[in-house]
């Protein structure tokens, strides 16, 4: 697609891989949605790259509904969804927490799912429509105390190959990205420490490129899953 005609809702962004997506297709002419939870952070972001901000938490699908609604409304029908909010939690199986292991499956699965569902209804009367799924290389290789968040990313992984059955008759494009470690606030948001910048890691703008790279095939074509490596990281 030609990105001046892209309309595009970006959920989890106003920080990370969603931030540096919005910015990148912004400067590329598209016309950018962005949501997120924290209304000063939100609107600060949007101020920043130009984009149109609306308050909304994916673990309410009440939410989620008016979402996509006043997408539509501010961006006169919106035809890419990048579904991108989730966060992680990390655990040993012996401790995993059962009330945070629901929560991480209500953020990142079924607040995607919802997302999905919603976009879906709007692309499908339309026929016509981009998905790229925000998964991880997680979802593909499960590693020590990685159940909780392996879970959901390979559970994500399952459900966009579902969603490409289905909507492929449609004129949907349905597409998976799968990051490698990012340098991102993901991990103090996990809980972890912060970390000094290392220029031999992925940063978000190499995720945002791969993104924008997938929208501009023409749209008789499509790549139905991409991941991103850091060439020869430096720990």
């Amino acid at each position: 697609m030609n990105l001046k005609d892209a309309k595009v809702l970006v959920t989890g962004g106003s920080m990370g891989i969603g931030y540096e997506t919005a910015k990148m297709l912004i400067e590329h002419g598209a016309k950018v949605v962005i949501c997120g939870r924290d209304k000063g952070r939100l609107e600060k972001a949007a101020k920043e790259i130009g984009a149109i901000p609306i308050v909304a938490d994916v673990s309410s699908e009440s939410d989620i509904v008016e979402l996509v609604k006043a997408s539509i409304e501010k961006l006169g029908g919106y035809n890419v969804l990048i579904n991108n909010a989730a966060y992680g939690y990390f655990s040993p199986l012996t401790a995993i927490d059962t009330g945070k292991f629901a929560e991480q499956l209500t953020v990142n699965i079924t607040g995607a799912m919802i997302c999905g569902r919603e976009t879906a209804k709007h692309f499908v009367e339309k026929s016509y429509g981009s998905i790229i799924n925000i998964a991880s290389s997680a979802g593909k290789n499960g590693f020590a105390n990685g159940s909780p968040y392996c879970a959901t990313k390979f559970a994500l992984r399952g459900m966009t190959e579902c969603w490409r059955a289905e909507l492929r008759k449609h004129n949907i494009r349905v597409m998976l990205v799968n990051p490698s470690e990012v340098q991102t606030n993901f991990g103090i948001n996990a809980g972890g420490k912060g970390r000094d910048h290392n220029p031999t890691k992925l940063e978000g703008k190499e995720i945002a490129h791969l993104i924008k790279a997938l929208l501009e095939m023409d749209d008789k074509g499509f790549i139905p899953e991409a991941g991103v490596w850091a060439t020869n990281p430096v720990n």
